[in-house]
């Protein structure tokens, strides 16, 4: 029998606003589950840059959370530090969206285009890209690909939204407009991407279905990878 591919799945807190996305990281993990492989979840073991109340919207003055701590909540406790997974590890590697891509994997929210990522994202990223490994990148967290691969020229997508469109261009990618159950595939470089709630008004069974799309061609690549 098969050894089941295992893909890590990188997150950035618990909470839209100053973390994952919710919907998007259990929505990943389920497809991933019923493609009948298995994920890893990862974080980076570091402060959250803000601490956000989703109730009312405003900021939670002089509260401190920390990333792996609020990640290890979506993933039930199962999550290893960033720090010290192996990409050799993972057949692939996925990253759902939400601000914390843009504050805690990166600084793209408060930075724009002169932006950094944490140094464990970017190691991460180019090692798994090196090793041919497929990358899956969800709402906002195409910048992160923008941002490590830009010299790749890679094409990504983030619907149509044309202020962060053009931020990537800057970075060096190429950006594909997509609904939210579409996606954009790189099969030069392995990356797959999908705009999910980056997309205004849409739903949750739209963004599910980019989503499974995404999942499916991740691991579809990861074949290509082994060839």
């Amino acid at each position: 029998m098969a050894q089941k591919k295992n893909i890590a799945v990188v997150l950035s807190g618990c909470g839209v606003y100053d973390g994952s996305e919710i919907c998007e990281a259990v929505i990943t993990m389920l497809h991933i589950s019923k493609q009948k492989a298995e994920y890893q979840c990862l974080a980076p073991n570091i402060p959250q840059r803000e601490v956000i109340n989703h109730l009312v919207g405003g900021r939670c003055e002089g509260e401190v959370r920390n990333v792996l701590v609020e990640a290890a909540r979506i993933a039930r406790g199962k999550i290893k530090d960033l720090a010290h997974a192996n990409p050799a590890d993972y057949d692939a590697a996925i990253f759902p969206g939400g601000y914390g891509a843009a504050k805690n994997l990166s600084n793209f929210a408060s930075m724009g285009t002169k932006f950094e990522l944490h140094p464990d994202v970017q190691k991460f990223i180019l090692t798994m890209n090196s090793l041919g490994k497929p990358l899956g990148f969800i709402c906002i967290s195409p910048a992160l690909a923008a941002k490590a691969l830009g010299h790749l020229n890679p094409l990504l997508t983030i619907g149509n939204d044309t202020t962060t469109a053009s931020a990537l261009h800057e970075l060096g990618a190429t950006h594909i407009q997509t609904t939210a159950d579409e996606i954009c595939v790189d099969e030069k470089n392995r990356i797959v991407s999908t705009p999910a709630f980056m997309i205004e008004n849409t739903t949750l069974a739209e963004i599910s279905s980019g989503i499974e799309k995404l999942v499916k061609t991740v691991l579809k690549l990861t074949t290509k990878a082994t060839e």
